[in-house]
Formats: C-alpha cells, structure tokens, sequence
C-alpha cells in the first residue's frame, strides 16, 4: 500500500557490525532509523552517550555483543523514538536506576546473557510502553516487583532462582498479572535443592511463612539492638524488670566517687607527715652543732654570758628555728669571728 511504501522510504538503516570499533562512529547519518552495532568493543561510556544523544530518530539500536560492564544513568536519554533496545551477550553487572530514563516508547528491551546480580522492577518504570523484557542467563535470585509493572512477556530462564521469601513478590506477580512467563518449565529453583525442579511460578512459598521470617528478624534486629545500648550507656533510666542492675550500677558509681574523695583528702596529710617528719629531724641536728657552738662562745666569752642569762635564753630561742638552709653560713661566720679574737 501506499502507506507503508512511505514508510519504507523513512526507514534508514545502518550496518556497522563486526568491525572492531571501540566507540560508536561519528560519521553517521543523523536520519538514521535502525543502527546495528552488534560484535564489536563498546563499553558505552561518556564519549558514546554523547554520540548517542544526535541519532533522535532511532527506533531499533543493536548493542548485543559488545564489552559493555556498567549501564551508567541516562545512557539513552535522547533516543524518545526507540522501539526495540538489544544489549545482550555483553558483560553488564551493574544497571544504575535511571539507566532507562527518556525511553518513552521502548517496547522491546533484551538483557540477556549478561553477568546481572540485582535488579527489581523500579529501574523499569519510566518504560511506560514496555511489553516485552528478556532477563535470561543472567545471575539473578531473585527480582523485586513494585508497582505499578506491567508485561505482557518477560523470559527468565537460566538464572540461579532461589526459592524463598525473597522470590515471593514476583511469583505472585506472574500469577496474578496477565503476563506470559516463557520457559516456564526451564526457568526453576536453584536452591533451596528440595525445590529444585519446581518452577519458581509454582514452588511453594508459603505468605504465611514469610511473615513468621521477618517477625524472627525484627525481634534479632532488637535484641541486638537492645544489647548495644545496654553495652554503651552505663547510667540510663532503668528498665521494667531490671531496677536491680541500674542500683548496682548507682551504688558502684557512688562508691568509686567516695574512695576518690577519701584519696583526694588523705593525700594531703600523708604529705604534711612526711614534710614535718622531714623538718623535725634536720631542726634536732642543728639543735646539737649550735649547742655545741654556743658551748664554744661560752667558752671564749664568761663574763659577757654570765651576766646575761636573759639574753642567752632569747639567742638560743630565736637560733633554735633558723631554716635548714642557712645554717652552715652561721657556722662560717662564728669561725672567723674566733679567729680574729685570737
């Protein structure tokens, strides 16, 4: 028909497979419709989303065997024509949550064959025309489902499902929605092994069972918890049950401050002792040199003593508390004082 001549015509394709490239081309028609760039080494960094961001009139790019690791956010954000996006057979592991933004009309997305270890349907909603979504072999447990997420095909084959809680959200998504799993029969739990040929559509996850699960976890989430405040806070309000711990701890408290105190008081006075103890002995030394000093004044000088008994008794008094450590200059000048008199 006339109509689809016309849109024949539109239809530019480019071929650019198997050619060993490391970045997209910059030489390509910007009118181009569909672009294979399948067997070469892209990694679909920087330099090629800026590349990307000049072909708005791509409705099918093919990136399957390539060297891609990362889906970095915004990787396609310019391309608000495509239909049908193919990254398979590359080596993704990782697939940032806005990786998908602007691709209003994408409805074929293929990620399979990739080394994927996480992902849940968020990274998907701004694919609002998404129908169609390949996850096979890839390394995935499980895949969380939040709404609103709707397929009308997904493949999930060749991936390590594990059959527990954590896969309960999707199983009850692909009974309840209007989805075709394809492969059912090959896509099966991995583990647990008693579950190994069940589809993970029908494998037994009990609801039940799972909240019994997550209630277990809550109360070890507390415990532990419960444990570490005990372990951090030595003085807290007490606890119903446990007024016996916090006395212990107040009493210990208050005994530890009162030795403190005790200590602070007595050191002091053992130091005084220990200073007075210290004082007495050096005073009772120079109490002999200057008794024998003044025997040998007496000695030199009778007449001036012995008619002056008053004024000894106040020598004696006023030298018996010359501090300790100008005694010897005394003794110095008693010396030479004799000497000259001789």
């Amino acid at each position: 028909s006339q109509s689809s001549h016309r849109i024949l015509k539109q239809k530019v394709t480019c071929e650019a497979s198997g050619k060993n490239l490391s970045n997209i081309p910059t030489d390509l028609s910007q009118n181009v419709t569909k672009l294979s760039l399948t067997n070469n080494k892209i990694t679909l960094k920087d330099i090629d989303k800026e590349i990307l961001r000049s072909f708005i009139k791509l409705t099918e790019l093919y990136l399957n065997e390539n060297m891609i690791i990362v889906l970095y956010n915004n990787s396609f954000c310019n391309l608000t024509k495509l239909v049908v996006l193919d990254i398979s057979s590359n080596h993704i592991s990782t697939v940032h949550k806005t990786a998908f933004a602007g691709l209003n009309q994408l409805s074929v997305l293929n990620l399979s064959y990739n080394m994927i270890i996480q992902l849940d349907s968020d990274i998907f909603t701004s694919l609002k025309s998404l129908t169609a979504l390949n996850l096979q072999y890839n390394s995935l447990k499980y895949f969380h489902i939040k709404s609103p997420f709707k397929l009308i095909k997904i493949v999930l084959a060749g991936n390590p499902w594990t059959c527990s809680c954590d896969l309960l959200d999707l199983q009850i998504w692909l009974t309840a929605s209007n989805v075709t799993m394809e492969y059912e029969n090959n896509t099966i739990c991995m583990f647990p092994n008693t579950k190994e040929k069940s589809s993970i559509k029908t494998a037994a996850i009990q609801p039940a069972d799972c909240k019994i699960e997550q209630a277990s976890l809550e109360n070890t989430v507390t415990s532990t918890s419960a444990i570490k405040l005990k372990s951090s806070a030595f003085l807290t309000l007490p606890l119903p049950g446990k007024s016996w711990t916090f006395l212990a701890g107040v009493l210990g408290f208050v005994l530890s401050i009162t030795l403190l105190i005790f200590m602070a008081a007595r050191c002091p006075t053992w130091y005084h002792y220990l200073v007075s103890y210290s004082h007495h002995h050096l005073e009772e030394n120079n109490s002999e040199m200057l008794e024998q000093e003044l025997s040998a004044d007496m000695s030199s000088f009778p007449t001036l003593l012995d008619t002056n008994n008053e004024d000894r008794i106040t020598f004696e008094k006023t030298h018996t508390f010359v501090p300790v450590e100008d005694g010897f200059i005394e003794d110095k000048y008693i010396d030479s004082y004799v000497t000259e008199e001789t």
